[in-house]
């Protein structure tokens, strides 16, 4: 099995090529595949893996269902069968790695929800004792369950690192009422993931979104349309583990919990991880 590295569809505009995702321009829509390709620490890696993308949106396509509820999202369509008539000669690369969604006016904004003292979070509060500019308790040690969810927004770079910024910034860059209705959502969307995730054994150290507005207006959840891509891992970041060490991905049985007796791997470096 070969890994999808790119997308060429002859007939189909590229608008943009992401670190995972090639964006095509379908007019008022837009068509993102989730190819193979492995983004980690802003470098997109030589060598991919075999149905990543898939993964990465199936992935994506769950959390915009169950969420539905809470926030609109730009999601028009998954089943390959049913998309617009110029992309069925390409289904068979399509199916089950891409969506058609709705095109947006993004907000210039990330916006980060932690729920965990992880990564470098924990090596900004060992210095300052905050997390983005946040006072936090004394004596929490790494992996610590914070007391609430924190909204710690970034910019959005197109090459590079975010930067974290205050709050007051993001009401400079999109208005007070669209800062207070992003930072509301985003929390609400992170605690109803976390109620799910930690039913079955996983927990939600930290995750990231990005919303759009559409014509009327609307606010809206989406997938990034820009050349950083995620989705609910980074855009919802996922990283099991417990109090006083790194947080570990790992299968499991069933719940692990914080405290749960096993081995460490190597320290976490902190920073963006992969997608």
């Amino acid at each position: 099995m070969k890994a999808l590295l790119k997308t060429e569809f002859p007939g189909l505009k590229l608008l943009s090529r992401g670190k995972v995702r090639d964006n095509y321009d379908l007019g008022d829509s837009l068509l993102i595949v989730s190819t193979d390709r492995i983004s980690a620490f802003d470098h997109i890696l030589p060598n991919g893996i075999p149905d990543k993308g898939k993964v990465l949106n199936q992935i994506s396509i769950f959390w915009f269902e169950m969420t539905a509820g809470l926030v609109r999202n730009h999601l028009k369509e998954h089943r390959v069968e049913r998309f617009p008539g110029p992309l069925a000669p390409h289904a068979e690369v399509l199916g089950g790695r891409s969506v058609v969604v709705k095109r947006l006016e993004m907000l210039p904004i990330e916006c980060v929800v932690r729920g965990y003292l992880a990564g470098s979070g924990f090596k900004d509060y060992r210095k300052t004792g905050t997390l983005c500019g946040v006072r936090l308790p004394e004596g929490l040690q790494e992996s610590s369950r914070l007391p609430e969810p924190i909204f710690t927004p970034s910019t959005k770079a197109v090459t590079g690192h975010d930067d974290n910024i205050p709050f007051a910034k993001v009401v400079d860059l999109v208005g007070r009422a669209d800062a207070e209705r992003v930072r509301d959502l985003s929390l609400a969307i992170y605690k109803s993931a976390c109620e799910h995730a930690e039913s079955r054994g996983i927990l939600i150290a930290d995750t990231k979104f990005e919303f759009g507005r559409d014509l009327p207006g609307h606010l809206q959840e989406t997938d990034r349309q820009d050349t950083r891509v995620g989705t609910l891992p980074r855009r919802r970041s996922v990283r099991i583990g417990w109090s006083g060490r790194s947080p570990r991905c790992r299968p499991t049985r069933g719940p692990r919990w914080p405290g749960a007796n096993a081995p460490a791997r190597r320290p976490d470096r902190g920073g963006r991880g992969a997608s």
